[in-house]
């Protein structure tokens, strides 16, 4: 094979500009969990193959410079502390990066950083969580200040949800905050500079609070009892600081007044019902008579808070009705055009006494709200008004949901005076895919956002039904996807923590972390295995070596436990597993029965789980734990092949396609035996039309397993199939999100009758990260991206494709098109202090550095037993 050979070029002289500094883990106010959080910057270039070769950090103080230490070599993500000092409590502190290239030029400073320490000192936490004895309430209590603030600063956690005011005005726009953790175990405290709300003289501290994810009936799993308590409770901490120099804390107790406000009842599944006329108005504010109030009631918790790690919930984007219908029972329903997380605001304008009630669906059937998907959730907000007219919204509970229902406007409703409010984590958003087939690109919106939908505090499966859990096999299978498309390292460190620290208390890993059962599950794999695999795809994606660090022991254990399960024989078998959950051929009353064996899943993924252990310990410097779980990584892939495989008939014993992606993917086998076992599943695919024939397990594994085989044209036949199981049959069904279920709607618009249908379960949009990855071309070759592999397969079908994602270093991007005369455009963008790989279709690979760069490749649809070269090779273009 000819490549036409590359034409060397004299380096492009650069400029280069530091941007992007953050701290780990801050939110938008720049409070860090830690008084030395690691730092991390990107250097932007506007020539060419640059790198850095040295950076100065410095830390700044209000009037002065504290502290600057140079840093030599390239490393600019997830750097440790720098600093002798740390950084002290609420004091604001900046920090500035400037770099070096390899010639040693040096750029400006940054613009400052600033930063503050959410941590308290060991004991400071000294504040008795209050209740009102009655589940959710409204807490006042009044204050003087005794002179000028300096600073105020407010900490605060609930086994519940809550959100506080100061002088009536809330002190932030957090939405169900903290979240949900497990509530036994940890505790996690908001911190909030308040400053700006303290007034001279009198201050009135509001809370309003509801018991959330607390005191939810998780009804189908634990008799309809609360699984942690009945009543939530708060604590607060506010510190004020005077400018004389002294200070005092305001700490919740017994003294505090509570009353039970306007919420007459609110849940997650149920919704809230609110009376506009009991709110006892001007309560958050000075002056307020609260004599016939009753003294809140002190409790205690089993967790010490710590600081918030993980980014917090907002009113991210806001939706009109995009049209609206009578039912046929005559009930006026509106259509946001999206399938969202979140709830209704709507103008009320009414005469005192009128009674509104929203009703919430995914799907019409029959043109009524489908209200059957959600089993015992009702999904119901209902508000009385007191004749003020006023703009409503729930507060403390959220629904999934396109389609809803208002009744009891006089006149009707009216759709301009409703508003949908999308609500999830904060992220930032990080890829972006797009190609010439439109339902292909739709698909990986809609995968964004049944993301979007299911990143509420945690990693759900949906967010409509009696469920809205965290379940790890869902986020095992999909963290790839989530790292590609949104910056998660927060969220998902987070959630590892109380995986983490249930797994220390319960001895396993469970089906859904938080667990509402509470007590030990049998281990289950693919789901236990979140252990394991998302810590790794943190480290893959972010370059987080930390996350490895602090997850280490909880991998270990997990292997551990899975080798007491399997014996000597390195094979899991029996016990309870979910298998190939929710495979197509599965009835709609068993989702577990599918046509690979639960044993054959259970192994693949021991062997799985034993090899990510092992390269943790490699990144960690652990020699003797590297050798141990590889060794065992081999012993159990052995044991696999030996037991599953039938290598003189090329296939697996239980001729499932699943099983042969987990064999292909997993790298459970080499060779010939690999060759053979792929053409089998070549086969299965042409026997079903190239229909999808995996459920959750082995549905992210199938184009891998066809693409990374040679076998490009089969998966782009699967890829663009739009006939059910397919991921292009609910896009051609008007799909704004992924579902649970291939045909959780089946042609005639009716719905799945099986008691397991949603509409939005991320999980099957696993492939997500495939099309970023393969189709067009671009992932990480290294942790954090610090090395870029560029690699597009063009699939017949297609005729271009991009991906663009915003990787640690900066935007990197590659795209590639077909041209008129028959070759093949491929561009792609490098971001500085990082390479390429470059692995294009026919060529041998080649690296180059950062820039933009461009090829044709000549004859890229031809015949494939001819040589395709590589023309016109342009590299290092500045931009």
């Amino acid at each position: 094979m000819s490549v036409t050979p590359s034409v060397s070029q004299a380096r492009i002289p650069s400029t280069h500009a530091v941007t992007g500094v953050r701290t780990e883990h801050a939110d938008p106010t720049c409070w860090v969990a830690t008084s030395r959080p690691r730092v991390s910057w990107r250097s932007v270039a506007t020539g060419s193959d640059w790198t850095q070769s040295a950076a100065d950090v410095r830390l700044v103080g209000d009037d002065a410079v504290i502290e600057t230490v140079r840093l030599e070599g390239p490393a600019s993500i997830f750097v440790a502390w720098p600093f002798a000092h740390a950084l002290p409590e609420r004091e604001a502190r900046w920090i500035q990066v400037r770099t070096a290239d390899a010639d040693g030029i040096w750029s400006d400073w940054s613009v400052p950083l600033e930063a503050r320490s959410a941590a308290l000192e060991l004991g400071r936490w000294q504040a008795n969580p209050i209740a009102s004895g009655t589940g959710a309430g409204i807490f006042r209590r009044e204050l003087a200040l005794r002179g000028p603030v300096r600073r105020a600063t407010l900490y605060a956690a609930a086994q519940g949800v809550y959100q506080v005011s100061i002088n009536g005005v809330d002190v932030d726009d957090h939405v169900l905050k903290p979240g949900w953790s497990s509530y036994d175990l940890r505790l996690p405290y908001e911190t909030t500079d308040v400053t700006p709300l303290m007034a001279a003289g009198a201050n009135v501290i509001g809370i309003r609070l509801a018991g959330g994810w607390y005191s939810e009936r998780y009804n189908r799993h634990a008799h309809d009892e609360p699984t942690w308590g009945d009543t939530p409770s708060v604590a607060c901490l506010l510190v004020v600081e005077y400018e004389d120099g002294t200070s005092e804390d305001i700490v919740t107790d017994g003294s505090w007044r509570t009353s039970h406000g306007e919420i007459v009842h609110t849940g997650i599944y149920v919704g809230e019902s609110v009376d506009a006329r009991l709110e006892p108005h001007g309560w958050p504010s000075p002056g307020f008579d609260d004599a016939d109030w009753i003294f809140a009631v002190e409790t205690e918790w089993q967790a010490t808070p710590t600081p918030r790690i993980g980014p917090p919930v907002r009113a991210i984007e806001e939706l009109p009705a995009v049209s609206a219908h009578v039912s046929p029972a005559g009930a006026t329903i509106l259509d946001f055009g999206q399938n969202i997380a979140g709830r209704l605001r709507v103008r009320v304008r009414a005469p005192r006494d009128t009674v509104l009630t929203l009703q919430h669906a995914e799907v019409l059937e029959h043109g009524e709200l489908a209200l059957r998907p959600l089993r015992a959730a009702t999904a119901t907000d209902t508000y009385v008004h007191d004749g003020v007219d006023r703009v409503w919204e729930p507060e403390f509970t959220f629904h999934g949901f396109r389609y809803a229902s208002i009744d009891g406007l006089p006149g009707g409703t009216n759709p301009a005076d409703v508003t949908a409010v999308v609500l999830h984590s904060e992220m930032t958003r990080t890829g972006w895919f797009d190609c010439s087939e439109p339902l292909v690109t739709k698909l990986h919106e809609n995968v964004v956002w049944s993301m979007r939908d299911n990143f509420l505090h945690l990693p759900t499966d949906c967010p409509q039904r009696d469920e809205r859990q965290g379940w790890t096999g869902d986020i095992q299978v999909f963290a790839p996807t989530a790292a590609t498309l949104f910056d998660v390292g927060g969220f998902l460190a987070s959630w590892l923590t109380d995986l983490r620290l249930e797994q220390e208390e319960r001895g396993t890993v469970s089906f859904i972390v938080p667990d509402i059962v509470k007590r030990p599950r049998p281990p289950a794999a693919a789901w236990g295995d979140a252990a394991t695999v998302v810590p790794s795809v943190l480290y893959e994606r972010l370059g987080d070596a930390g996350v490895l660090a602090d997850q280490f022991e909880s991998m270990k254990g997990w292997v551990e436990q899975i080798r007491a399960a399997a014996g000597e024989s390195r094979l899991w078998r029996g016990g309870f597993q979910f298998g190939d959950w929710l495979d197509p051929d599965s009835p709609p009353d068993d989702p577990s029965a599918a046509k690979v064996p639960a044993e054959i899943v259970a192994t693949a993924y021991y062997a799985k789980s034993a090899g990510l252990v092992a390269r943790a310990a490699r990144t960690l410097g652990d020699e003797a734990s590297e050798r141990h779980y590889a060794a065992l990584a081999e012993e159990v892939r052995s044991a696999w092949t030996d037991e599953y495989v039938d290598a003189a008939a090329g296939r697996v014993r239980s001729d499932a396609a699943t099983a042969y992606a987990l064999a292909i993917v997993f790298d459970l086998v080499q060779g010939d035996e690999r060759v053979a076992l792929a053409q089998r599943l070549v086969e299965l695919l042409d026997e079903s039309d190239y229909r999808v024939l995996t459920g959750f397990v082995g549905t992210p594994l199938l184009a891998d397993a066809l693409t990374s085989t040679g076998h490009d044209d089969a998966a782009a036949r699967l890829l663009l199939q739009t006939e059910c199981p397919s991921w292009l049959y609910p896009v051609r069904m008007g799909a704004t999100t992924v579902w649970e279920r291939w045909d959780s709607m089946l042609p005639d618009g009716t719905i799945n009758p099986g008691e397991m249908t949603s509409f939005n379960h991320y999980a099957l949009g696993a492939v997500a990260d495939w099309l970023h990855r393969v189709v067009a071309g671009l992932s990480a070759d290294a942790p954090g991206y610090s090395r870029i592999r560029v690699a597009p397969r063009p699939l017949a079908g297609l005729h271009r494709a991009t991906s663009v994602i915003d990787t640690p270093y900066g935007s990197a991007s590659v795209g590639w098109a077909e041209t008129p005369d028959g070759s093949l455009r491929v561009e792609a963008e490098v971001p500085a202090n990082t390479t390429a790989v470059v692995d294009l279709p026919g060529a041998d690979e080649f690296a180059v550095g950062s820039g933009r760069h461009s090829w044709t490749i000549v004859d890229a649809r031809g015949d494939p037993a001819e040589p395709i070269g590589v023309a016109d090779r342009v590299g290092n273009l500045s931009s």
